[in-house]
């Protein structure tokens, strides 16, 4: 496993829309209790736009999955107030494809009391980048069909786009990341 050391410091911090400042950080190992506060503050609304259904708890293996990553083929960082590296109000990852190595799917969920402020766009530029830098060409996301949001992150990080039903209201968006 790759060592979870920090996001360079000259890039680290970010100041969202309101002034809120933030640092975004890898994931580490030791962040389940605080991976697991910041679902439980999570609105249902939220949750579902994250997960396509209710998600009221990680299970112990789901935790070490989400938590415990190499930063190459699973890369996940967070948003946490300066000085406050317990609270994570947003989370954002990927994984590469075992069938498709230059595809990985991308996921990121901000909390309510950040959103609408530029948090996701700042983590979605930064996972496209990492993800370049490791031979990522493509990334997707899964997500309900009237989740806006998503799709306009995808757009924001990819060349060109595409999307289509993948049922129940689902859709599977696909972006092209340039090298």
């Amino acid at each position: 496993m790759v060592s979870g050391s920090q996001i360079p410091a000259a890039r680290s911090e970010v100041v969202l829309a309101d002034g809120t400042r933030l640092r975004i950080r890898r994931i580490r190992a030791d962040d389940k209790a605080s991976l697991t506060s910041a679902l439980a503050r999570l609105s249902a609304e939220s949750t579902r736009a994250r997960f396509l259904a209710p998600k009221p708890r990680f299970a112990a293996a789901e935790l070490a999955h989400l938590t415990e990553v190499d930063h190459v083929s699973h890369h996940a960082i967070v948003a946490v107030p300066p000085g406050r590296d317990d609270k994570i109000v947003a989370v954002g990852r990927y994984v590469r494809l075992a069938d498709d190595p230059r595809t990985a799917e991308l996921a990121i969920v901000v909390g309510d009391d950040h959103q609408g402020l530029g948090l996701g766009r700042h983590m979605a530029l930064r996972l496209a980048e990492h993800a370049r830098s490791h031979g990522i060409r493509r990334i997707e996301a899964f997500t309900h069909a009237d989740n806006g949001a998503a799709q306009r992150l995808l757009e924001i990080v990819s060349d060109a786009t595409s999307s289509e039903p993948y049922g129940s209201g689902v859709r599977h968006i696909v972006g092209d990341l340039a090298a």
